[in-house]
């Protein structure tokens, strides 16, 4: 992936997260009107799990960008992803469990690095709707998704 596809994905994240007023804390060089502000949210090399990263897939970047509402109660399918990603809850709770006993509780405003090719799974046991925005740093025609068979 190549630095220019970094600072889209990063100038695409400032955007959305500035759209849910989740972005605080900027300086005066960085905009002349006070009320904008940004705040870094996390910079890392792992995952929420503690694992490094996986390098970058090879080809044609594709950034996607979903808006995910899990119904409060739950469960999504068992799932893993082939590409770096990271996203923020925005609303609700949310529980990350991978299948070898790995587990994130999330609550609106958390950020994650989501794991890379690992088997996981999230459930919503709050009792409102959980709603995540997740950035995928992927390549064209490469899921972002797979579902465990």
């Amino acid at each position: 992936m190549t630095r220019e596809t970094v600072r889209v994905f990063a100038v695409l994240s400032v955007i959305v997260l500035t759209q849910f007023g989740c972005a605080t804390n900027a300086t005066n060089e960085e905009a002349n009107d006070a009320s904008i502000s940004v705040k870094e949210l996390v910079r890392t090399s792992k995952s929420w799990d503690g694992e490094l990263l996986a390098p970058y897939s090879q080809g044609q970047p594709e950034i996607t960008i979903l808006r995910i509402t899990i119904p409060a109660g739950a469960r999504l399918e068992t799932h893993s992803h082939p590409v770096i990603n990271a996203g923020m809850l925005m609303s609700g709770q949310l529980t990350v469990e991978t299948t070898d006993g790995k587990i994130l509780h999330l609550k609106a405003g958390d950020p994650i690095v989501e794991v890379v090719n690992t088997l996981h799974y999230g459930t919503n046991d709050g009792t409102v709707p959980a709603e995540i925005v997740v950035f995928y740093a992927g390549i064209v025609g490469q899921a972002v998704t797979v579902q465990k068979q």
